[in-house]
């Protein structure tokens, strides 16, 4: 089924330097793997990070690497030991796959393992191309009722259903979100779906804030530019939480947002930190050790975070349709790269060099009313 198809990929050659390459449809490593067409893909704060400044961390580019990791496809090829997928099923594709054999894998906290092979993670190439090969439990099929465009938006998504459970969030709680980006959006929507009573989103952006609410918020706080204690004291009064948050998500990873979330969070609740920023901020530890706070970090995502995150589009729990602007053909990769580290949108879906974009009925330009009532950052960059 892949005879005769383009495996165009977009490939980062160095900082700000990006080409399109036609590289060979891979094979099959495994019998247990599967081959998938990528039929679109969304866009990450690291993927742009690695696209502006070549590394994240001690991860850095050093030779050619394709980018992207927000995928969803359809199965063409099967290895012979695969029995839960076949070709022509829509997949949402887990972008990494660990050893199975560590410690970590073993007690279930496979996202932790320390061979992860990562997509667009050096030295591993992403998901930017035409065909991507994966081991079958590591992609997951997509109910009749989800379209493979939402598919792409089920990565990000699992993000934030692995920090909403990492919060413990249970019905009747109030959570508070600092940062309204697109991880931080989902957080606020998951914790609903968990039953939060109060869902209060945090940002510096008026349009964020305004989406934020017709989203998933029921309430919004715009941060100010004060001390932590005061910003915290204010956004208490203005969400009506006099005696503190329950939880507390950093979806931002900006260090004032983390130093006012241990200021918001209750004697006793649970604060969390997804978002990353700089690898070392000063941090309110007085606060944390005299409200005894459960503090947990929070990373890619887990056992039963995708079947979850799957599961809240298809039944309707979690709209995330409402986050995509746009899509983009293949050869518009670039241009895309460019809207997401300019703000310009929440998500843009970039379809994959097989899709018949001018014929498949796509929206291939952003929504200019979208951009305008949600002007937004392009990730968190906790995935």
């Amino acid at each position: 089924m892949a005879a005769g198809k383009s495996n165009l990929s977009f490939v980062l050659k160095k900082p700000n330097e990006v080409s399109f390459e036609e590289r060979p449809v891979p094979k099959l490593q495994s019998p247990h793997d599967v081959l998938v067409a990528v039929n679109y893909t969304g866009i990450c704060g690291s993927d742009v990070h690695y696209w502006v400044h070549g590394a994240i961390g001690h991860f850095v580019v050093k030779d050619p690497m394709v980018l992207g990791h927000e995928s969803a496809g359809t199965v063409v090829e099967v290895g012979s030991a695969v029995t839960s997928l076949k070709p022509g099923d829509r997949v949402a594709l887990e972008p990494g796959y660990p050893c199975r054999r560590c410690n970590n894998c073993l007690s279930g906290k496979y996202n932790l393992c320390p061979d992860m092979v990562f997509a667009a993670t050096p030295p591993y190439d992403g998901t930017l191309t035409g065909f991507w090969t994966a081991p079958a439990d590591f992609c997951y099929k997509l109910p009749d009722n989800v379209s493979l465009q939402e598919g792409a938006l089920i990565e990000p998504l699992a993000v934030a259903v692995h920090i909403v459970r990492q919060a413990r969030v249970s019905p009747g709680q109030s959570v508070v979100v600092m940062g309204a980006g697109p991880v931080g959006l989902l957080c606020a929507a998951v914790a609903r779906a968990f039953g939060a009573s109060k869902v209060v989103s945090v940002d510096i952006v008026q349009s964020k804030l305004d989406f934020a609410k017709k989203f998933a918020a029921t309430h919004t706080y715009m941060s100010q530019r004060v001390s932590a204690e005061e910003n915290a004291k204010n956004l208490l009064k203005a969400a009506d939480l006099p005696g503190g948050a329950d939880v507390v998500i950093d979806a931002s990873g900006a260090e004032p947002s983390i130093q006012t979330s241990l200021h918001v969070v209750r004697m006793g609740g649970t604060y969390v930190q997804g978002g990353m920023g700089k690898a070392d901020i000063t941090f309110p530890i007085m606060a944390l050790c005299l409200k005894e706070v459960t503090a947990r970090g929070s990373f890619r995502y887990g056992s039963g975070d995708y079947k979850l995150a799957i599961e809240l589009v298809g039944s309707g729990k979690v709209d995330v349709k409402q986050l995509i602007n746009g899509v983009v053909p293949f050869e518009k990769a670039e241009d895309a790269f460019k809207k997401v580290r300019e703000g310009q949108v929440i998500k843009i879906l970039i379809a994959g060099p097989n899709e018949k974009v001018e014929n498949g009925g796509l929206d291939t330009t952003v929504d200019e009313k979208k951009l305008k009532e949600a002007k937004v950052n392009g990730s968190t960059g906790c995935c």
